[in-house]
């Protein structure tokens, strides 16, 4: 297993760009722009806090990881970014030895006092820290728990003390040089590379932070990174505004084509020429569906996500239409690696807890709601139902698994009649204890949030429970969930890296406060979500995702829901833009021609 898991990664290093020469300034053509739109607003661009989809774009074109993946390449492959190669693994997978590129340097700030500053392997060491800082109190702290020798330590030590300590020695981040760093686990971790590869570990520079840090340690204004492209404008849930970093490394599109047929006509017009080739990204929010489709058909954006509502205008059965296609408009189409889940907040009086009355409600819910027809009227069909936690096209997903939570509203309400929910007076449903009560579902103030919203109504409508819907800016959704707030939402989650892990830790109890946004502490489920970890992906992993899966059903904190089609459809003059599973912003990878 070892073997073939290290070939995989040295093959994995031949695959992708090659290197400019060295000393070549970036390529990007400033007249090259392309205009962008998010449907909903961003949250903040401190790669250790942001945690939405829309803030992760940016964060990942101003801040570089170690590691990236193949811009063609389908499954993702893992390939070196500012690291010189793959990693040296030994020790049976629980050290890893990773050497960093020479000469990247950080997009010239105040911060540095007007000295060139070096991307070095302290650096990331810094931003790896900060993940654990308790003041900062980062979404992501995940990412590390419990498998780096000596951080969980160093993050106790800092909750007993008050302040923590940056400059101290960690066993498990050991800085050989400059440009190596050499990373002791506690266990062997089969996922690093890949969470190597995610935007929260980014590296920062510990000057810009002391400089522009507010006063719980967060710099979500004031982003410098090394990577191909820094914001140069910033309205808030409004205007965003990237221009190529002038000194970012150029390197050669020399991608190989995949099996997809499209791949042959991206590689035929890229392939040999210097990128990146955008030289400025103008990024609109603009959170009505149909506002982002009227200004695409002006010619007022060149690239946007054409989400299920507007799906029908321009698409026919997964293809645009021929009105459309004989203009030159382009579609990139995937199922997003996502699991668009329901869940219940288990810290909630109501809908929470291990109680018998108490799980038959949530069961109930879970039963009452028409997955299908929810697909069918909220995305106009531009989703696939989901049985499994671990959605197509990531490690672990299996096509084959039933869930025991189906659609049967005769049994939910008969399950609420066996537990004492009876119906009062007005048709709706009372406590076991004849309290009435009513349950709040949460949405985005959007028009598929209050859709979404809608389908729920008629859901708690069918069995007789009272809703009220509210209705939040995304960012609020975000800051509400974390701190568990929300009673019960639907919770899309786009993997970060492409393995079952990244979505069976979504309810892993000590994640809290991080990804768990239902809030469940399920100690079943918790033992088995540890002893996963230790294994590598195939049957044995496997079969404990099972056993988990199915403890999920049992308690009904949560209900699997969807994955949705991501329709990307671009203007004529893009030039080789294919959507990536796992990337955000593919912008340094693609072309496109000046307008005239």
């Amino acid at each position: 297993m070892k073997s073939l898991w290290l070939r995989g990664l040295i093959l994995a290093a031949v695959i992708g760009i090659l290197p400019a020469a060295h000393g070549a300034t970036n390529p990007a053509d400033p007249t090259k722009v392309l205009r962008y739109v998010f449907p909903a607003a961003e949250t903040g661009f401190d790669p250790a806090i942001g945690r939405d989809l829309y803030s992760a774009h940016v964060v990942q074109a101003v801040f570089e990881t170690l590691y990236t993946y193949d811009y063609l390449a389908r499954p993702a492959k893992l390939r070196p970014l500012t690291a010189d190669g793959m990693p040296e693994v030994t020790d049976e997978g629980k050290t890893y030895t990773i050497h960093l590129k020479k000469g990247i340097y950080f997009f010239p700030d105040a911060a540095f006092n007007g000295k060139k500053r070096e991307l070095t392997m302290n650096d990331y060491v810094y931003s790896y820290r900060r993940l654990f800082d308790p003041k900062l109190a980062s979404p992501h702290t995940w990412l590390f728990e419990g498998k780096v020798v000596g951080l969980d330590a160093l993050a106790a030590d800092a909750k007993k003390t008050g302040k923590f300590d940056y400059d101290s020695k960690i066993a498990g981040f050991e800085v050989l040089d400059p440009y190596t760093l050499r990373i002791h686990l506690t266990q062997p971790d089969f996922n690093l590379g890949m969470i190597l590869a995610h935007e929260p570990t980014s590296a920062m520079a510990r000057e810009v932070v002391e400089k522009y840090q507010d006063t719980g340690g967060q710099v979500m204004a004031n982003p410098v990174g090394t990577g191909a492209y820094h914001l140069t404008e910033w309205v808030r849930a409004s205007r965003m505004v990237l221009e190529a970093n002038p000194d970012y490394r150029p390197f050669t599109w020399d991608f190989e084509a995949g099996t997809d047929p499209e791949d042959k006509a991206i590689v035929a017009r890229l392939k040999g020429k210097m990128f990146p080739q955008i030289g400025r990204i103008e990024i609109a929010v603009m959170i009505e569906d149909q506002s982002r489709l009227l200004a695409f058909q002006n010619d007022e954006v060149d690239l946007f996500e054409l989400q299920g509502p507007l799906a029908p205008q321009l698409l026919s059965g997964g293809k645009l239409k021929p009105e459309f296609a004989k203009k030159g408009i382009q579609l990139s189409r995937i199922v997003d690696p996502e699991s668009s889940y329901y869940y219940w907040n288990m810290q909630d009086p109501v809908l929470g807890g291990f109680e018998k009355h108490k799980i038959a409600l949530r069961r109930a819910i879970a039963m009452a709601h028409n997955v299908d027809e929810e697909i069918r009227l909220v995305w106009n069909g531009e989703a696939i139902a989901l049985e499994y936690p671990i959605p197509p096209g990531i490690v672990g997903h299996d096509p084959k698994y039933k869930s025991s939570i189906q659609f049967d509203l005769p049994a939910a309400n008969a399950l609420l009649d066996k537990f004492g929910y009876k119906r009062g007076k007005d048709g709706f449903r009372n406590l076991p204890d004849g309290k009435p009560f009513t349950i709040k579902y949460s949405a985005r103030n959007d028009n598929n949030g209050q859709q979404q919203s809608e389908m729920w109504k008629k859901t708690y409508n069918s069995i007789g429970v009272r809703m009220d819907g509210d209705i939040r800016p995304f960012p609020d959704l975000l800051k509400a969930e974390k701190s568990c707030q929300l009673q019960t939402r639907t919770s899309p989650w786009i993997a970060d890296y492409p393995d079952g892990d990244n979505f069976m830790q979504l309810y892993y109890g000590p994640n809290t406060g991080q990804n768990n946004n239902g809030c469940a502490k399920i100690p079943a489920y918790d033992e088995l979500y540890r002893a996963s970890q230790k294994l590598p992906a195939g049957p044995e992993r496997d079969l404990i995702y099972h056993k988990m899966t199915r403890i999920m059903e049992i308690y009904s904190a949560q209900r699997m829901g969807y994955a949705r089609y991501r329709n990307m459809v671009s203007q004529p003059r893009v030039i080789g833009f294919k959507k990536h599973p796992i990337l955000h912003a593919e912008w340094m990878y693609f072309d496109i021609e000046k307008r005239k």
